[in-house]
């Protein structure tokens, strides 16, 4: 892992205009990236991880989506002020992305060589089809997949296998980031610890930094080097995993880990956060998570905390930082 910055995002605002209203789905999101690093990224449903994955590689269907705000710097250059035939040359190549469900992720009627070879073939034009397919060939070999499979159609493939093959043609041309949208929540558990090893060994590989989405503090904890915590489209603390499993800061950080079933403690039931996420079209005044909270005050509701630093590179965004 290097000290060396690869993306950084500021100040991010993502709306999508719907016929029930204006849908805040990221607020004022500000986060960095160093080459080689894994980042996880944790929240519930509807937080806003995916929004920010597809917005840093401006994917935000239009309409109803816009991208209102911030900077997205990648390797030094603004990916918001780029043509889309610039962009062209970052998706799959410096930056790929790989989707949440491998089951609608692949098209049915290419086999999966000819999905790998796609991917080769639009970033490396000069190069011929028989160093395509033995890249492609490889590039299976890499994920575990022998190469006597390469003819054969996603639907003749399980789940974990058909995850594997979404993996291959992410990496396909090494890029230097890699963003995973939930990978194995479509897998079973034996299968994730598979897929997940695997990502790890080939990023270690590569070089490759990457942004792992995740409901999973378990997975998280495994994989990342940094946490951020997001919450109602608002990044509200983020550290080293260190700073994030054993001093959270955040009262909604401190939720999610105190709902996570221990294996050295006897309880009778779960803790978990009571109430709901706002309704993005909706948001309350002040804090988003005042609401939940049990140490909510009237200044909660006067205005949004700002992401202040409580120790070397642990921010929070609360009025109240204490520990556990």
């Amino acid at each position: 892992m290097s000290d060396k910055e690869l993306l950084r995002i500021e100040n991010l605002e993502i709306r999508y205009e719907t016929d029930d209203g204006v849908v805040k789905a990221l607020n004022d999101v500000s986060l960095y990236v160093n080459e080689g690093e894994t980042l996880g990224l944790v929240g519930e449903t509807g937080a806003g991880k995916t929004t920010l994955a597809k917005g840093i590689l401006r994917l935000i269907q239009t309409p109803p989506g816009h991208i209102v705000g911030g900077k997205v710097f990648y390797d030094g250059k603004d990916v918001l002020s780029m043509t889309e035939q610039e962009m062209h040359q970052i998706r799959g190549n410096a930056i790929s992305m790989v989707f949440q469900d491998p089951m609608t992720s692949l098209n049915p009627v290419m086999t999966v060589g000819e999905q790998i070879e796609e991917v080769i073939a639009v970033h490396n034009p000069d190069i011929g089809k028989e160093e395509i397919r033995a890249r492609a060939i490889a590039m299976l070999g890499r994920v575990g997949i022998s190469a006597d499979r390469i003819d054969e159609y996603p639907h003749q493939f399980s789940g974990g296998m058909k995850q594997r093959v979404i993996i291959a043609i992410a990496l396909a041309c090494n890029p230097k980031l890699l963003l995973a949208d939930e990978p194995t929540t479509a897998l079973d558990v034996t299968i994730q610890a598979q897929v997940l090893e695997m990502i790890r060994k080939l990023k270690n590989e590569m070089n490759t930094a990457m942004i792992l989405i995740s409901h999973d503090l378990g997975v998280v904890a495994q994989t990342c080097d940094r946490v951020a915590i997001i919450y109602a489209g608002r990044i509200v603390e983020t550290g080293n995993l260190y700073d994030i499993f054993k001093n959270p800061q955040h009262p909604y950080t401190v939720g999610l880990l105190d709902s996570i079933p221990s294996l050295t403690k006897e309880t009778k039931r779960l803790n978990p956060i009571k109430g709901l996420m706002p309704d993005p079209t909706n948001l309350p005044s002040g804090c988003p998570f005042a609401p939940r909270c049990n140490y909510a005050s009237s200044e909660c509701s006067a205005a949004v905390p700002e992401l202040e630093e409580s120790g070397s590179g642990h921010f929070v965004r609360c009025i109240r930082k204490e520990g556990r």
